[in-house]
């Protein structure tokens, strides 16, 4: 299952938070922040969907994460290779290598990390 945008820019700030109440989610988010009922439904999707859980602690309700963040977007890479580059990540490497306009240095910190990859191979 996946989230929408909003959903994720929530759950960006509950990987961030771990735990959070409503206020801490709220005060969290950037200006023009969203309005209470916004965030309430957004987490009630969220839960609906199996990426957050909470406590109840009183009257309040204390979010956390129920999937890790590199979990989800691993997932989400994945899909898109599949999807968009015919399950193929040497076009997917090739278009993000050639449209993204890395720098020589960046290209050459790429590098280094597949090399690593394939040392432990």
């Amino acid at each position: 299952m996946q989230l929408s945008k909003s959903e994720e820019e929530l759950m960006n700030i509950v990987w961030k938070l771990k735990k959070a109440f409503m206020k801490d989610l709220l005060d969290a988010y950037p200006e023009p922040k969203p309005a209470t009922t916004t965030v309430a439904t957004l987490l009630k999707r969220m839960t609906d969907k199996g990426f957050v859980a909470y406590n109840s602690i009183g009257r309040s309700r204390e979010y956390y994460p129920l999937v890790k963040k590199k979990d989800y977007f691993s997932k989400h890479v994945n899909g898109l290779i599949k999807n968009f580059f015919n399950d193929s990540p040497g076009q997917f490497a090739s278009f993000f290598t050639q449209e993204t306009n890395l720098s020589k240095a960046e290209l050459e910190e790429l590098k280094k990390l597949i090399d690593n990859e394939i040392k432990k191979k």
